[in-house]
């Protein structure tokens, strides 16, 4: 099975504008992801999409493989694609590996494939278990209900499922509820695929667009893990990245 990992990378964020170039001790971000990336067996090669020159240019200043890509595209689903579609050799899976988590472990990327042992596999993505109230009410935070089959059944920025008749500080107790980590890998063909819906009410509802994939009928298998990379999404968080002793 030969896997082709591809990192997105805009420069052009509403929080955090040229967030992958920021340095996390003298290390940009996306280098600190493509070294991680890279050192996963898995993968036979990683890319960083872009659609910027200055991010463009920096990965190429220390010999990383760098591709440009269109600047429409409204996700890193996408971008995959278009990196994908440019690729002189065949792969059987691509993992979209965020941007965004400079110390993501490599056997994440690794279990996230592993699902492609089966070849009914479509779709995979990672879950953890949620231990914190908080968290479970978070609307920033999206769980995922998995089935007997380890199959996503349904994502969501509420607490799913609802519990009846059990107060919202109780919940934890009476059931085993999982948060989404957004780590993806799609078979190549399915990739192609889901990129050619159009967005379906569900996604546009809740703002995920795994939901669409799900409303269209394909499969995301579900993998548990321990782990779950730090984030980050505005300045303050790599301020208290940079600060932690």
């Amino acid at each position: 099975m030969k896997i082709l990992g591809v990192i997105p990378a805009r420069y052009a964020s509403t929080r955090f504008p040229g967030k992958p170039l920021a340095l996390i001790y003298g290390v940009s971000m996306i280098r600190r992801v493509y070294e991680q990336a890279t050192s996963c067996k898995a993968l036979q090669k990683v890319i960083v999409a872009t659609d910027d020159d200055r991010i463009y240019d920096h990965v190429k200043s220390w010999g990383g493989e760098v591709m440009m890509t269109a600047e429409h595209h409204q996700s890193g689903t996408d971008r995959c694609n278009e990196v994908l579609s440019q690729q002189d050799e065949n792969f059987d899976v691509v993992v979209n590996i965020q941007g965004d988590e400079p110390y993501i472990e490599p056997s994440q990327i690794e279990k996230v494939t592993e699902s492609f042992i089966n070849s009914t596999t479509q779709i995979s993505s990672l879950a953890k278990k949620i231990d914190d109230i908080g968290e479970l009410f978070d609307a920033n935070s999206v769980k995922v209900v998995i089935g007997e089959q380890q199959k996503a059944l349904y994502f969501s920025r509420a607490a799913i499922p609802f519990l009846r008749g059990v107060e919202k500080e109780e919940y934890l107790e009476y059931y085993e509820f999982y948060k989404h980590i957004g780590l993806y890998a799609y078979r190549t063909e399915t990739l192609k695929e889901i990129c050619e819906l159009p967005q379906a009410p569900l996604e546009i509802a809740e703002s995920l667009e795994q939901l669409r994939w799900l409303s269209a009928g394909y499969n995301i298998s579900m993998k548990l893990t321990d782990i779950e990379g730090l984030s980050v999404d505005t300045p303050e968080d790599l301020s208290k990245l940079t600060n932690k002793s």
